[in-house]
C-alpha cells in the first residue's frame, strides 16, 4: 500500500469513527434540552451541529495526547492504527445502534492500546499518556457530579421566591445557551480524537515533519462530527435525557453547564475525556438534589457497566483486527 493510499484509507476510518461519534453523543449536548423541550428536536440538532463544528477549532491539545502520546507513531506500522480505528467503530456502532451511551474517545484509545499490543507488546505504550486519559476517565464523572449538584443548588436558592412556571420558562430560554456551550465543549474535545489519528497517519507516511494538525484534517473532522450529530443516535438521547432522570427546565441549564466547563477544563489541558461520562453524571448529579430516589439507578448501572466495558471491548476489537489482518492475511 502506498503512503498515499494509506492515509486516504486512515481519513475514510477516522472519520467514520467521527461520523458514530456524532450520532453517540449528539445525546451529549442536547438530550436534556429535548427532554424538557427547550427546543425542538429539529432545532435541539441544528443547534449542536452547529456549535460542535465551531468546537472543533479551538484547539488542537486533545489531538497531540490522541495521535501521539498513547504510542509513538514512527514506532508502529500501518496497521496499528487501521486495526486501532476498526476496533473503536465496531465497538461505536454496536453501542449506538443499541442506545447506548458511551465513551467514543476511550473506544479509540482501548483500540489503540490493543492493536499496539498485539503486534508490539505494551513496551510500546506511553504509560505518561496512558494515565493522563485514566486520570480523566476517573475524574471527569466525578467532577460532572459535583459541579452540577453544586450548580443547582445555586439555582434552587436564587430562584427559591420564583414560581415554578416562571422559573421553568426562563430556564427554558438559558437552556439555548447552556446547549450551544455543551455542544461547543463536546466539539472541542471529541472532534480532535479523529484529527490525531490522520496526523499521526501523515507523519508515519512522512508527509509532514512535525506533528501539526493540517487545516483540512480539522475541516474534514468537524464535518463528519456535524454529520452523525445531524442524524443523532435518538436511541441514546431517550436514554441519557429521559431514563437517566427525569428533570426540568432549571436542572437541564445546570447539567449542561456543569458539564460544558468541566470538558473545556480538560480540552485545555490536552486530555482526552468522554464528554458522555461528564454530561450523564452531571444529570445524575441535578437528579440527586431532589432526592437519591429521583436518579433511576438501574439505568445509571447499566450505563456505567458499559464504560467499564468500552476500554476492554475496543481493545480486544483493536487487537484481534491487527492479528486477522497484520499476523495472518499480512496486508500491511
Amino acid at each position: 500500500m502506498s503512503p498515499l493510499a494509506y492515509v486516504i484509507v486512515i481519513a475514510v476510518l477516522a472519520w467514520t469513527y467521527d461520523f458514530y461519534n456524532g450520532m453517540n453523543d449528539a445525546a451529549n449536548a442536547i438530550a436534556t434540552t429535548v427532554s424538557t423541550r427547550a427546543l425542538r428536536p429539529g432545532q435541539a440538532i441544528a443547534l449542536a451541529r452547529t456549535f460542535n463544528v465551531i468546537g472543533a477549532f479551538a484547539t488542537t491539545a486533545v489531538a497531540q495526547t490522541i495521535g501521539k502520546g498513547i504510542v509513538d507513531p514512527a514506532m508502529v506500522d500501518r496497521g496499528v492504527w487501521i486495526a486501532a480505528l476498526v476496533g473503536a467503530i465496531l465497538w461505536s456502532a454496536v453501542c449506538t445502534h443499541q442506545g447506548i451511551p458511551i465513551s467514543i474517545t476511550h473506544s479509540l484509545v482501548g483500540g489503540i492500546v490493543g492493536a499496539a499490543w498485539v503486534g508490539y507488546g505494551f513496551g510500546i505504550v506511553k504509560w505518561a499518556g496512558l494515565t493522563k486519559v485514566f486520570w480523566g476517565l476517573l475524574l471527569s464523572p466525578l467532577v460532572g457530579f459535583a459541579g452540577a449538584y453544586l450548580v443547582m443548588i445555586a439555582v434552587l436558592w436564587l430562584f427559591r421566591r420564583v414560581p415554578p412556571s416562571k422559573a421553568n420558562r426562563f430556564f427554558r430560554f438559558g437552556q439555548i445557551a447552556s446547549a450551544s456551550f455543551m455542544a461547543f465543549a463536546h466539539g472541542s474535545n471529541d472532534t480532535q480524537n479523529a484529527m490525531g489519528m490522520i496526523t499521526a497517519a501523515l507523519v508515519a507516511a512522512g508527509f509532514l515533519n512535525t506533528f501539526k494538525v493540517p487545516w483540512w484534517v480539522i475541516i474534514g473532522s468537524a464535518v463528519f462530527m456535524g454529520l452523525g450529530t445531524s442524524i443523532g443516535g435518538w436511541k441514546v438521547i431517550r436514554t441519557l435525557g429521559m431514563r437517566v432522570a427525569k428533570i426540568e427546565p432549571p436542572e437541564g441549564f445546570s447539567a449542561e453547564t456543569a458539564a460544558a466547563s468541566s470538558i473545556i477544563g480538560a480540552t485545555l489541558l490536552g486530555a482526552p475525556i468522554s464528554t458522555t461520562h461528564v454530561i450523564s453524571t452531571a444529570v445524575m448529579g441535578v437528579g440527586a438534589t431532589r432526592r437519591l430516589s429521583a436518579v433511576r439507578w438501574g439505568v445509571a448501572r447499566d450505563i456505567v457497566l458499559t464504560w467499564l466495558l468500552t476500554f476492554p471491548g475496543a481493545a480486544i476489537g483493536g487487537a484481534v483486527t491487527y492479528f486477522v489482518v497484520v499476523r495472518l492475511l499480512s496486508i500491511f
